[in-house]
């Protein structure tokens, strides 16, 4: 089924050719010419049964005695084919949130994903005849893409993996919308947009993952501080020498890095001891 233009004329003009029928056709009646008066009344009545309006951002799908003869896509008033039927089909910009769903990532850990999906219906023919209820199409097929797109990535990764749903939203929008695009054609629905809402673990893995995270944090902090005191202690080491203030002997300089990375590693501050010499 594809969408096409049906037979339609600007629907002022057809008010005033029904006017005239049905002024002529009542003069001719009173002047008791039956055999022309009945005829045009019979034709007044059934332009009459072709007059409809059409809403801003709508389009009329017209039937005839169950065939499909096309669509009336701009606004107005119009006369069509008479004694057909029109249905009206919103072709306005739309959006739901999706459910919240618990789904298994890529590494099976459950979480909990919800999306945004933002649409709307650029064919009327395939929105009324190729699907039972579009709208109702367009949401089951949004869980079912959006469940798709979950279980293919990790919700996080701390082996810097390529592409994570926490941490790469914009790339995981952009497939959700390709493929929600794919399975959307045949109801003659575009797909505007669709972007996560709601995106974490799952109550049951929450409290251990989130340790998780913080353990992870707390090693990345740990590893730079050490990569920044190692630093500090070769800079030290290197400017004495430079500068020949004192000479230090291997013995002296792996005591001075060892207190260097002590005083700068430590969580609370280093007590300085202070030497003042021997008694003898």
């Amino acid at each position: 089924m594809k969408e096409n233009n049906v037979f339609q004329v600007n629907g002022f003009i057809g008010i005033l050719s029904i006017i005239v029928l049905l002024g002529l056709g009542v003069w001719l009646l009173i002047s008791e010419l039956f055999a022309v008066a009945i005829p045009l009344l019979a034709i007044a009545v059934l332009l009459a049964s072709g007059i409809t309006i059409v809403q801003p951002n709508q389009a009329a799908v017209v039937t005839f005695f169950g065939k499909y003869l096309g669509s009336i896509r701009t606004n107005g008033l119009y006369l069509t084919v008479p004694l057909s039927l029109r249905r009206n089909v919103s072709l306005r910009v739309r959006n739901f949130n999706s459910k919240r769903l618990k789904v298994n990532d890529v590494e099976g850990n459950p979480i909990e994903i919800a999306a945004v999906i933002v649409f709307k219906v650029v064919d009327s023919a395939k929105a009324v005849f190729d699907v039972d209820n579009y709208e109702e199409f367009v949401e089951i097929q949004s869980e079912t893409a959006i469940r798709h797109v979950a279980t293919k990535y990790p919700y996080d990764t701390f082996e810097n993996a390529d592409l994570t749903l926490r941490g790469n939203a914009e790339e995981v929008s952009n497939e959700l919308t390709a493929d929600l695009q794919d399975r959307l054609n045949v109801a003659g629905v575009e797909v505007i947009e669709a972007r996560l809402t709601h995106l974490a673990y799952s109550t049951e893995i929450a409290q251990a993952m989130l340790q998780r995270q913080q353990a992870t944090a707390i090693i990345s902090a740990r590893q730079k501080i050490v990569e920044g005191a190692v630093g500090m202690a070769q800079m030290a080491i290197r400017q004495l020498e430079a500068d020949k203030t004192i000479e230090l002997d291997d013995e002296r300089k792996v005591q001075m890095v060892n207190n260097l990375l002590v005083a700068i590693v430590a969580e609370k501050p280093a007590q300085p001891v202070i030497n003042t010499g021997t008694l003898y």
